[in-house]
């Protein structure tokens, strides 16, 4: 007989079983197939996002055979990637070195088109907004794949241009509008959408070559007032003869002439080092990915198989209790437990290959769908999708494997029961185990010391396989836990308070669904916490170059300057602005160096920083390396916010180009810019004494003012009035400073009053004005304000500060709803369990006369106190390798501190707040308002057995 004889009846019977139940066999498929779709969705996804060298190639030259520049060093030699180059000889040539004439570069009989692009000021649906310009033939065959066509036509002509969408969304134009070129006063319509497959955010319009950079050039010939295109180094892509393309003799021939070459036929089957003259004096490099598998994704893997064992597991426990009396007959024909066993397992099989195929079948699909959403969201597109057979099999295995799994202690719990139970339908009485959860307590400790032992040492292995530890530790503690929500019942009403005890009662069936939910959670709160304590540090690390809520008017010179009552309607008529605006005008000494600047005459004045203790930054100073191997990460971030660092790396320029950060203003700059609301420090610009936002500038109660008073003779008005040679003043002043948080304040640190600026014998003209705004402007805001500006003369602009872009995080609400999916999933599981475990109870209920609510509303709370336990314990769960990885990032960070003292070693730990209430909260309560509103209040009664 064959040992496969059992195996196939149990096969069948599986099979059989499946179809029966249809609805438990479609949760269970639904459980394995899920995580599977993710894995699957993911690795297709990578995979083709990774792109090849042959696509980015494409990218980058679209499907010319060479991309030729020209690096301005005269002959050079170069790698065959182009990546490294050199100037040929120890020796820089004297002077500028003329261009390279590329038609002595090219093959003989290549083709050739030039790419070059120039920022420009153009109209807008809206005003006026900045944008690049390229100048390439879109429509010429090579540009396929670097620029592709995605609605109308390729410009054709002078006339017109084509724009990416990015561009038209900002801009609200579209095919058919018309732009102009401001500098150029010329105009185009835009006949076509197209993008960059490599950057599908740029915002760019493109023309054909001397559609722009020509008649502009002219303009600022004929007018000096305009100011002549700043184009970039030009590019020429390259069509060898023939199918002969370019080699490396080409290279060569083309790098003697001062050409860089990047080739595709060299990178793809590049020359061996031999023939490459570079090679002899570089240090080899390799470009190859590593093949190591970084612990992260070992973590990850652990982490989804385990779930997904969890999740089916108590799907098959409800399958082998609604099967025990057909379990029962199997012993009853003379079936052993090796043969009851094999039935649950076939079980198993049969639904985990199903779910495996389906979850596979379904990623490879949903890749398909969503392909477009999924590049735009990269910000590239996919040269095409890249299926691995071998890593689609393997994924599909680990779900065959774990829906085994999943049916192992089922199918040893259905086999130990005897075949008197199994017909009956009485349960047994079994005592927990004392021994699990004492293991299971000392595992979870052995877990997170190995986890923050790893942290503490930098090891993300060590923090992995500890993580997974304390996991499985406190998976053992659950059925102890679960246990002792029964005595939290008592007070509670009759519903919570039985599903609490029946909860605690029926452990074997609530722990694992208790698991699943945490399992599903730890790993979204893990990576949650993660990325938030990440966005955390980013913050801290920002450098605004304006207050929040503020934006700032700024004029270019005086005669810009007398347009400023037009800027400021402007900007009150386009931006949503509150109160009036503050004005502000800039200081110097002598001459104006924004005038006279190609002058060597013009004056200076700063802001004399003292030194000493209170004044000098330490982490700036000679024993800076000694003193951050002694400072903690939280003492070394309140060094480098007290005002005597933080000058160190603060942003200038904000109001002015001097970097004394010296503006001349009233209180209500304090008040709008500064946010300084003090009654005494405007007091005090109003009695002519300047307020001081950083008091290491301080010595006293005074600042020292140095002045340069030189003059030159180009600058007439001045000049006869402050004849001879420059003068030097150092001046004291008594000054009103500021609390210590006034420092961060960006490009800001002296408000001097015009009294002072006066009697000090500096120069001062108005140069702008801030105002205080709701929320940051919006595109079609600044370009109204733009277009205005330019109106009514130009020489002015707008400062917003935008902070670091969008701060939605679309990977934290997906981690967030895939968690709740799940949470749900497993509350549905309990209750199908419940429900069969607990006919024979709730037919007692019926027949004692409860109301038919009851039901609903022990289903409901039965599903809240398992979701509701089950993120509790995630989120504790999902803690230990987060803050562990944080250690490890903390490490990392201190190690370049005490190498570079000014370095930030801030490395916060910040919980998801909004991730855990939504799983802690709204998820739970969700789930059992959905089992109250899917359980029938009435029950059939029925002859109780026994």
């Amino acid at each position: 007989m064959s040992p496969f004889t059992g195996w196939r009846a149990a096969l069948r019977i599986a099979r059989r079983d499946a179809l029966r139940a249809k609805g438990r066999s479609a949760l269970v498929v639904a459980m394995i197939a899920l995580p599977v779709l993710g894995v699957t969705a993911a690795d297709v996804t990578y995979r083709s996002a990774d792109s090849t060298q042959a696509e980015r190639l494409t990218a980058e030259m679209g499907s010319a055979d060479a991309l030729f520049s020209d690096p301005g060093l005269g002959p050079l030699q170069q790698m065959p990637d182009g990546n490294q180059y050199d100037m040929v000889g120890d020796t820089a040539p004297e002077g500028d070195v003329p261009p390279v004439d590329m038609r002595t570069a090219f093959p003989e009989g290549a083709r050739a088109i030039t790419i070059r692009s120039v920022p420009a000021s153009v109209t807008t649906a809206y005003g006026l907004a900045n944008t690049d310009i390229v100048e390439f033939p879109t429509s010429d065959p090579m540009a396929r794949g670097k620029v592709d066509l995605v609605e109308g036509e390729f410009p054709r002509g002078t006339g017109e241009m084509a724009a990416t969408e990015p561009f038209l969304e900002s801009s609200g134009l579209h095919i058919g509008s018309r732009t102009t070129v401001k500098s150029a006063d010329r105009t185009y319509t835009i006949t076509g959408v197209v993008e960059q497959p490599d950057d599908l955010k740029a915002q760019k319009l493109y023309a054909d070559p001397g559609a722009v950079i020509a008649p502009w050039q002219a303009t600022a010939d004929r007018d000096k007032k305009v100011l002549p295109p700043n184009t970039g180094s030009p590019q020429w892509l390259v069509k060898g003869p023939g199918r002969a393309g370019v080699d490396w003799d080409d290279v060569l021939a083309a790098n003697k002439a001062g050409a860089l070459v990047l080739s595709r036929q060299v990178v793809l089957d590049p020359p061996p080092d031999s023939q490459v003259p570079l090679a002899q004096s570089v240090n080899s490099y390799d470009t190859s990915d590593s093949g190591e598998t970084s612990a992260a994704l070992v973590t990850v893997v652990a982490m989804a198989l385990l779930e997904i064992v969890l999740l089916a597991g108590p799907a098959f426990a409800v399958g082998a209790r609604r099967s025990r009396r057909q379990l029962g007959l199997v012993g009853t024909c003379g079936g052993d437990r090796r043969h009851v066993r094999a039935v649950v397992l076939s079980g198993g099989l049969v639904l985990g290959a199903i779910g495996a195929v389906t979850g596979v079948a379904a990623g490879l699909l949903l890749t398909v769908a969503l392909r477009p959403l999924i590049e735009d969201w990269a910000g590239q597109r996919f040269g095409s999708l890249v299926l691995k057979p071998t890593e689609l099999l393997v994924i599909a295995a680990l779900g065959l494997v774990t829906g085994l799994l999943a049916a192992f202690a089922p199918a040893i719990v259905a086999a130990r029961q005897s075949v008197l139970e199994s017909l009956t339908g009485r349960r047994g009485v079994r005592r927990s185990s004392r021994v699990l959860p004492t293991v299971g307590a000392c595992v979870l400790a052995i877990g997170i010391a190995v986890a923050v032992y790893g942290g503490t040492s930098g090891d993300s292995t060590w923090v992995a396989g500890g993580s997974v530890i304390a996991e499985l530790g406190l998976l053992a503690c659950i059925p102890v836990i679960v246990g002792l929500l029964g005595r939290l019942g008592r007070r509670l009403p009759l519903s919570p308070r039985m599903a609490l005890r029946d909860a605690a009662r029926n452990r074997g069936r609530t722990a694992p669904a208790v698991a699943a939910v945490m399992a599903a959670v730890a790993g979204s709160v893990a990576i949650a916490t993660y990325m938030s304590s990440s966005l955390a540090e980013s913050d801290y690390d920002y450098m605004p170059m304006l207050t929040e809520g503020t934006v700032v008017l700024s004029s270019m010179d005086a005669k810009s300057a007398e347009r400023l009552p037009l800027a400021r309607a402007s900007v009150e008529r386009n931006i949503a602005v509150t109160g009036a605006p503050a004005n502000f005008s800039r200081v110097w000494a002598g001459s104006d160096c924004n005038v006279y600047y190609e002058e060597d005459g013009c004056g200076s004045l700063e802001l004399v920083k003292p030194t000493g203790k209170g004044h000098t930054c330490p982490l700036q100073t000679k024993g800076a390396k000694k003193l951050a191997a002694r400072l903690s990460s939280e003492e070394h971030r309140k060094m480098m916010h007290s005002p005597e660092c933080m000058d160190e790396y603060l942003s200038s320029g904000s109001f002015t180009s001097e970097p004394n950060n010296i503006v001349v203003g009233g209180p209500d700059l304090l008040r709008t810019y500064a946010k300084l609301d003090d009654p005494a420090a405007a007091a005090a610009l109003k009695a002519g004494t300047p307020v001081l936002l950083n008091r290491a500038y301080a010595k006293n109660g005074e600042i020292t003012l140095k002045a340069v008073h030189k003059y030159t003779a180009k600058d007439k008005k001045n000049y006869k009035l402050h004849p001879g040679a420059a003068r030097t003043s150092t001046d004291r002043l008594k000054v009103y400073v500021a609390d210590a948080e006034y420092a961060a304040t960006p490009g800001l640190r002296v408000v001097l009053p015009q009294q002072s600026a006066e009697r000090l014998g500096l120069h001062t003209e108005a140069a702008g004005s801030v105002y205080a705004v709701p929320h940051p402007p919006k595109d079609a805001e600044e370009q109204r304000v733009s277009a205005a500006l330019e109106q009514a003369g130009g020489g002015i602009w707008l400062q917003t500060e935008s902070g670091q872009g969008d701060r939605e995080s679309t990977v934290l609400l997906i981690l967030t709803l895939f968690a709740g999916v799940v949470t749900l999933g497993a509350a549905a599981i309990t209750t199908g369990l419940a429900k069969a475990d607990a006919e024979a109870d709730l037919t007692t209920l019926s027949a004692v006369g409860a109301p038919p609510r009851v039901r609903r509303a022990l289903s409901g709370f039965q599903c809240v106190v398992v979701a509701l336990t089950g993120v509790l314990l995630g989120t504790a769960a999902g803690l230990v390798p987060a803050v562990a990885l944080r250690l490890v990032d903390l490490r990392h960070a201190m190690a370049a501190m005490r190498k570079e003292p000014m370095e930030s070693a801030f490395t916060p730990i910040v919980l998801p707040w909004a991730t855990i209430g939504l799983l802690a909260v709204v998820v739970p309560l969700l789930a059992g308002v959905l089992a109250a509103a899917l359980t029938r209040s009435r029950l059939t009664l029925a002859r109780r057995a026994g």
